[in-house]
């Protein structure tokens, strides 16, 4: 493994600043997470599975997985059109070291949201 010097951290090119500001985002552990649970997704199933995000929003986040290679796309010549989306391996590879995460926001996300209520009344 390669050692980054902290100058580096701050650097474009940093590979933690470069991979996470791509997955941070609002939507994409979601969509990844809905893809582990679900071999072979359509677009709208997606859509459906995350009823606050936008159409647009989607789009985007799906476009960016892809080009990162989280995410694969097939899309078949029918009519209407058929797109599903999976994860590739490195989807895969990437939510096994996020899992650990997602089952701790699972199992404190009450005394959380019961931290910020009384925040909220100072």
């Amino acid at each position: 493994m390669s050692e980054i010097r902290i100058q580096d951290e701050y650097s474009p090119d940093c590979p933690i600043r470069n991979v996470l500001c791509r997955v941070s985002d609002k939507w994409s552990l979601l969509i990844l997470y809905t893809l582990s649970v679900n071999e072979v997704v359509r677009f709208k199933e997606l859509q459906r599975s995350i009823p606050d995000i936008s159409q647009k929003m989607l789009t985007i986040a799906l476009r960016t997985l892809e080009e990162d290679g989280f995410v694969s796309r097939k899309v078949y010549a029918e009519i209407p059109p058929k797109v599903e989306y999976r994860l590739t391996e490195r989807g895969k590879s990437f939510l096994l070291r996020v899992y650990p995460l997602i089952e701790w926001a699972k199992e404190n996300i009450d005394e959380i949201i019961s931290d910020r209520r009384k925040s909220a009344f100072k």
